[in-house]
């Protein structure tokens, strides 16, 4: 099974004209984004929150959690954030695929849109 990396500008909610390339490794089985905590420092994005993550061996870490923004192309959201820590690899999960409209394509490697479904009211659909 081959891997599958790309390059996503990272950039703050709050100022979304100033932004970072980052190579990120796609892990559509990690629901949080890992950026490292460096680019997300530079970038003005606080942590609001720690999480605790279980490691496959077992082990248990906390890291910061923040929001940022993710544009690819022409496509741009936003989601959770992961702080990364010396030794964390870059990952794109699930939560921004999302955000992004994105889905990974596990046979191909590659990414592919998903349909974006909006629900409505009943009486919106009488109009």
């Amino acid at each position: 099974m081959g891997l599958t990396v790309l390059v996503v500008e990272v950039g703050n909610p709050a100022n979304p004209e100033v932004r970072e390339k980052v190579e990120f490794l796609i892990d559509s089985g990690a629901i949080y984004s890992v950026v490292p905590t460096a680019i997300l420092d530079k970038l003005g994005i606080q942590p609001l929150a720690q999480q605790e993550f279980r490691l496959a061996d077992g082990t248990k870490i906390v890291r910061r959690k923040g929001v940022a923004l993710f544009r690819y192309g022409d496509r741009v959201g936003g989601a959770d954030v992961i702080f990364g820590e010396d030794g964390d690899a870059s990952l794109l999960g699930a939560f921004t695929l999302e955000a992004l409209g994105l889905c990974l394509d596990p046979l191909r490697r590659e990414l592919r849109p998903i349909p974006m479904i909006l629900a409505l009211q009943e009486t919106a659909l009488l109009r």
